[in-house]
């Protein structure tokens, strides 16, 4: 089947196709959800249709296997969150034969929403429950703002209201119950299309800690101005220095180092002494990913954060450079890492706001057991929807506010990164040292999108699409020469580049198999023109 795709502005389409996915499968390979998954049941996403009659006869479905499975549903992930306020239905259609069936549980089907970046998604699980005639196809709809939905906590936003979802489940004829069902699920599709996270590939600065001695002050602050009142906040009983007896790097480690000894400054005499860095560098959404290991003790206090460049705190880099118009918490506090001495082996992340700050609810954590033995990457997400946490790639909290404002969500500026290690009144009498070591610092942001614009109003064909290993392209022109074409996933990245020759007026494009299932951008320029098109590769 030949195809056709006019392009007004490759540049207006791309950030398009790269922030927004449709969702919908026929189970014919020219679907946009890859990530079918089961839970206590068995499932087929390529399974001759056994009932090719009525409203469906197409050739392949999905089959669904209740083997007595208490739980048993199949289910699919999105890149991004779904947006119910406008776009709120989802169709598919199901084939229930009443000899796949046990025991008496009612004919139904569920489709679920829920928050699959949590450990325990169904917390936030929103369902509709339809009824089903036997021996049939039917399409079922699920419009999560008009029809009869179920929270499973009661005090969770009407589904049209949320924006946390990204996980969809299909059961067949209920939970808790151990009978079997067999059933066959095709053309399952959502009305609108998810905004899908950004990217984050494109390395935008960083500190590998190469060069021995002194931090790298191109690109970190000491922050040693003690605030008003003659000591630092909750309590802590350190000085800051600028020192590198407590802040050195060595063999590629940067070492922020606490020491017990009687320092006076500012007026001030301490007993501990250590160092808190800001980055010259700040940012807005990103991934932060940073190679630590941690001190131990009861009273050490290290900590991985960011601050709004904003802040107003007397002494901070950013406030000296005259960016200082807002006060603490509204500036927005995210805690990559901390660490407390007297828990040991956990760490935690947390969000400070106007909503929740001080003793904050937005916190969450894990258990790492050699955290101040081993190396361990902590991480941060940051997009203009949520933050997701982690360790190693494990994550351990995502908050996504339901509600973004001033109060919940001052996470649309610019933030620093600071890493500091703090001593609190607890310490054990017997501390003398200890370091948080540093192995890198890294932000992430997206990678450029490619800057070609073009207007034009000609069509050339190409064929087939879906693509498996072979496309063609057809020309209008009359011409005998070679093309240079580029491939660009839909993240604005180039997967491949090449020079293709002409003939009899088409470009001929192999191989393609290697390419992994999705959209692509193609382009081309042919007399001073841009060409570029989509296709699906299956």
């Amino acid at each position: 089947m030949n195809h056709y795709f006019t392009l007004i502005i490759f540049l207006f389409l791309l950030p398009q196709i790269n922030n927004a996915q449709t969702i919908q499968d026929d189970f014919e390979g020219n679907g946009t959800i890859y990530t079918w998954a089961e839970d206590d049941c068995g499932l087929d996403i390529s399974f001759t249709n056994p009932y090719k009659q009525g409203m469906n006869t197409s050739a392949t479905v999905l089959r669904y296997s209740d083997n007595g499975g208490q739980y048993a549903n199949v289910r699919f992930d999105v890149s991004g969150n779904l947006d119910l306020e406008d776009n709120h239905t989802f169709r598919l259609m199901i084939y229930v034969p009443a000899n796949g069936l046990t025991g008496n549980q009612n004919n139904q089907v569920s489709l679920k929403l829920q928050d699959g970046t949590l450990a325990e998604p169904w917390v936030t699980q929103s369902e509709i429950i339809k009824p089903i005639i036997l021996n049939q196809w039917q399409i079922v709809t699920f419009n999560f703002k008009d029809d009869a939905y179920r929270n499973f906590n009661d005090n969770s936003l009407p589904p049209s209201e949320r924006k946390d979802f990204n996980r969809v489940l299909i059961q067949i004829n209920g939970e808790n119950n151990n009978d079997r069902v067999v059933a066959f699920v095709d053309n399952i599709n959502y009305d609108g299309a998810i905004k899908q996270d950004p990217i984050y590939d494109n390395l935008v600065w960083f500190d590998e800690f190469s060069n021995n001695g002194a931090i790298d002050n191109s690109k970190w602050f000491h922050q040693t101005k003690l605030p008003a009142g003659g000591s630092w906040f909750n309590g802590e009983v350190q000085h800051y220095t600028n020192r590198t007896n407590n802040a050195i790097v060595e063999n590629g480690i940067l070492k922020i180092i606490a020491r017990k000894e009687t320092f006076n400054n500012q007026g001030q005499t301490k007993n501990y002494t250590s160092a808190r860095l800001n980055s010259k560098f700040a940012f807005t959404y990103g991934k932060v990913e940073v190679r630590a290991k941690l001190p131990s003790g009861v009273g050490t206090w290290p900590a991985i954060w960011m601050l709004g460049k904003n802040i107003t705190e007397d002494g901070a880099y950013w406030q000296q450079q005259g960016f200082g118009t807002t006060p603490w918490p509204a500036c927005g506090e995210v805690d990559i890492m901390e660490h407390w001495g007297h828990n040991q082996n956990f760490v935690q992340s947390a969000l400070h706001t106007p909503s929740s700050s001080g003793n904050t609810f937005n916190v969450g954590g894990q258990n790492i057991p050699t955290a101040s033995s081993e190396f361990h990457v902590y991480s941060l997400v940051w997009t203009p929807e949520k933050m997701i946490f982690s360790v190693d790639g494990k994550v351990h909290y995502s908050y996504n506010p339901a509600i973004k404002d001033a109060a919940t969500w001052p996470f649309n500026k610019d933030q620093y990164l600071l890493l500091n290690f703090a001593i609190q009144p607890s310490i054990s009498p017997n501390f003398t040292q200890g370091a948080m070591e540093v192995d890198y610092v890294r932000v992430y942001q997206e990678s450029p999108v490619s800057s070609i614009v073009a207007i034009h109003d000609d069509n050339h064909t190409y064929y087939p699409n879906p693509v498996d290993d072979e496309l063609n392209i057809l020309l209008e022109d009359n011409v005998d020469r070679q093309v240079a074409l580029k491939i660009f996933s839909t993240d604005g990245q180039i997967v491949r580049s090449n020079t293709y020759p002409i003939q009899d007026n088409k470009i001929t494009l192999r191989d393609l198999s290697q390419l992994s299932k999705g959209m692509y951008i193609i382009t081309y320029e042919l007399n001073n023109k841009i060409h570029s098109f989509k296709i699906i590769k299956s």
